[in-house]
């Protein structure tokens, strides 16, 4: 498995690259091509680039621990530098939010150079200003199991193709091995973060998340990630991790809810 480790990580949001035939990728520009993917978005992160997410929840989007991470700091991105621009095309998002809280795996710190460790831990959850109803986005379940055929897809933003999802209908696993999957779907800068989805059924579900690029030396492969428990420990993260709510004390007359500037005091005989 490490001596497919030859590529370029799929990072800092665009670049190109391609591989497969671009009869097999569809853009999705009107309303009637996005049903059913609303839940695909672009990661704006500041003026520094972009990533893909995907709506796990109302408020949660999975993407990429690379996509998440600040380089100069080795932190999470602040609240507020990312914005999840769910459904976007030709300028226009279904939805905007701000990102108000990041979860990043607890390995990823200790993996700052591209191998099969940092791939695995290479995914973040991010939590939402406020939710995006089901009516706007449906969010897409995770996938569990073997999939059928070793079919999968991908839709996804990146260079060259940042306006719009571009979906590839179908492309293979390669392998699944010690917590990695790789395949043969055609990704690029940008791309990042996307999730490879398998069916379930008439539905598609998250199976991995892009973390990265090399060759096998035959043909270019992406790389992604075992799911599994991974994004119950970052859901828990978050609970952990969230703001408090700020409690407030009121001053209350005796007898009504209106405020009162001082406190109020009863005698004991009750007046």
């Amino acid at each position: 498995m490490t001596r497919f480790f030859t590529g370029a990580l799929l990072c800092l949001m665009v670049l190109s690259t391609t591989s497969h035939a671009q009869s097999a990728k569809r853009k999705l520009t009107d309303r009637e091509d996005l049903y059913g993917w609303e839940a695909i978005g672009r990661l704006d992160i500041g003026d520094q680039g972009f990533c893909t997410g995907t709506l796990i929840a109302r408020d949660l989007v999975l993407t990429a621990a690379h996509c998440a991470v600040d380089k100069r700091t080795g932190k999470p991105f602040a609240p507020g530098k990312v914005t999840f621009r769910a459904g976007l095309s030709n300028g226009k998002a279904l939805a905007d939010r701000s990102v108000v809280q990041i979860a990043v795996h607890s390995d990823y710190g200790n993996h700052p150079h591209l191998s099969a460790a940092f791939v695995r831990a290479d995914v973040a959850l991010m939590r939402l200003e406020q939710p995006i109803p089901h009516s706007v986005a449906d969010p897409f379940a995770l996938h569990s199991g073997r999939v059928a055929g070793n079919e999968v897809s991908i839709a996804s933003y990146g260079r060259g193709r940042s306006e719009a999802i571009t979906r590839e209908r179908s492309c293979r696993i390669l392998q699944r091995r010690q917590g990695l999957i790789t395949f043969n779907c055609d990704i690029t800068f940008g791309s990042s973060g996307s999730a490879l989805l398998a069916r379930n059924g008439p539905r598609w579900q998250i199976l991995s998340v892009v973390s990265a690029v090399g060759n096998d030396g035959r043909q270019k492969v992406g790389f992604g990630m075992e799911l599994a428990g991974i994004v119950d420990e970052l859901k828990a993260d978050l609970r952990r991790d969230a703001p408090k709510p700020q409690a407030s004390i009121r001053r209350l007359q005796v007898g009504t809810d209106k405020s009162s500037s001082g406190a109020k005091f009863i005698s004991s005989g009750g007046s």
